[in-house]
Order: structure tokens, then sequence, then C-alpha cells
């Protein structure tokens, strides 16, 4: 057994086209690590295509608490996006001895507001981290935290609230583009430090990366298995594939790439699956 992650991702993706006889779209939701990017639970459930957005909101908790019900949460950080960013999921969250980071979005616009409003005047950041430029862009993030709002607030155990600015340059081009992203989290300063919330929020944006990979390399999105167990067991296998990709994908390598390779060299489908006698790292590799 590997290392437990410290904070685990809550996402949901909807496949649009797998539609069923009552006009349901198959949705899939999962449990991410941080850390290790394992998907540690998966289930396959339905949202309406046409309904409100506060029918799609209570289908996402009902598929996430019994999904959350699967993992060890005691001690861990959950991740949600905005839609998930709700009362009843907090207070699950914080009895099973875990801790939240939420995004605050328009789906909460009073919640978005005063955070917004708090950080209206900011001073300096908080924390204030760069990246390297190995992806032809420099990235700036800071971030602002604050407890003035936990008293405040209508949303249980508010521990702080922040705000995230991003910048990015491309370097050939000098593109510039700059984020803002609101946030609250049950964790006070005394649990996390400004530079560990930002190192959770970012955490969670990189398992978005896990999705998109699906996407450009198997077109889930167009996929229409929607009956019996089809959608949950191609989803698992899609994800299962990406994994084994990624323990031997080298620097600057993209799963695309070994996808091609792998096409033109069957013989190392078994190699990476460790299915014939002459498996090896070493020969993996080349």
């Amino acid at each position: 057994m590997g290392k437990k992650d410290d904070a685990l991702a809550l996402d949901g993706k909807t496949m649009k086209n797998a539609i069923d006889e009552a006009g349901h779209q198959t949705h899939i939701m999962s449990v991410v690590g941080h850390q290790s990017k394992i998907c540690h639970a998966q289930k396959v459930g339905t949202l309406p295509v046409k309904g409100s957005d506060e029918q799609k909101r209570t289908n996402e908790i009902g598929m996430a608490i019994p999904l959350l019900d699967t993992c060890d949460l005691a001690g861990v950080d959950i991740t949600g996006d905005a839609l998930l960013t709700q009362r009843a999921l907090a207070n699950y969250i914080v009895e099973q001895q875990a801790h939240y980071h939420f995004t605050a979005k328009g789906n909460q616009p009073g919640l978005q507001r005063d955070i917004a409003l708090l950080f209206e005047k900011r001073g300096p950041a908080d924390f204030v981290e760069m990246s390297s430029a190995d992806h032809g862009r420099i990235e700036t993030r800071r971030i602002w935290c604050s407890t003035a709002l936990n008293a405040y607030l209508d949303f249980p155990h508010v521990g702080q609230v922040f705000l995230i600015e991003r910048e990015s340059i491309r370097k050939k081009t000098g593109d510039y583009s700059r984020e803002i992203a609101l946030g609250l989290t049950s964790r006070t300063p005394q649990e996390a430090s400004p530079q560990r919330v930002l190192a959770v929020n970012r955490g969670h944006w990189s398992i978005e990366s896990v999705h998109y990979i699906i996407d450009w390399n198997y077109d889930e999105d167009r996929s229409r298995i929607h009956t019996g167990f089809g959608p949950e067991n191609i989803s698992r296998l899609r994800r299962f594939a990406v994994g084994i990709l990624k323990s031997f994908q080298k620097p600057n390598q993209s799963i695309a790439e070994l996808m091609r390779k792998l096409s033109f060299r069957t013989r190392l489908v078994f190699d990476y699956l460790r299915m014939t006698n002459n498996s090896a790292t070493v020969s993996l590799r080349n």
C-alpha cells in the first residue's frame, strides 16, 4: 500500500451523448487522490438533460455522499468544484472528521459576493508562488486568507475564506491572462497555512487533467453507452489504461503519443501489463 493521500478530489463528469429513454444523461462521479492520482471510488448515476440547477445539485449530492461513505476520510481534505459547495455536503464531511475545501461561484451568489467584498481592497498577498516555464508559460499564484467572515457567513464550519489570483504569461507570444478564484475551507489558519490552502486548491484542478486526457484520447463525451453497468465498466477501463500509461510516461511525452506507439507495436501492450516473460522496466521505456 502506498502513502495515504492527504487530499481527495470529488469530481463529476457527464457523458453528454449517453442519454437514456427517460432523457437522463449518464453521470460519473469519482474520488481521486491528489498525490496518487488514483481513483479511490467511482459511482455512475444520471442527471436530467433538461432540468434546473437545483435539481442537478440535488442529484450530485445524492451521488457524492454514498460514494464518500466507501472511503477513509479521517483527517483528509475533500475538494470539490462550485456545484458541490453545499451545506449538506459540508456538514457530512466534517462529521467524518475530514475537512472541506470548496469554491464559491454564481450558484452561491451570497457566499461569492461576501467573500469578494472582503478581499476587494486587499493588501500584499499572504503567499506567492511562481511556477517554472516548463510548459511554455510562466505562472504566478497569489493567495489571501481571512477568518473575518467565520461568524458571519451562512455556511457551516467555516475555518477561513480565501482568494486566489492566477497570472499566466506565454513565453512565445507574450499573451497574458488573469483569473480570480474564491473559496472557503473548514480548516483554520492553525491547521492550514496560506501555502497549504493554495496547494490543496491547485491539487484539485490538476485532477481535471485526467478528464481532459480521457476526453481527448477516447472522446468520452460522445460515448452513447448508457445501459446496465456499461458506462461504469468502460469508464473504469479507460481510467485504468490511462493510469498504466502514466506509469511509463516520460517527461514531455503525451498520453496520445504513447497510444500511437502502442497501436504500431502491439506487443508492448502485453509488456506494459506484465503479461510476458521478458517484461522489464528498462525495455518498456525504450
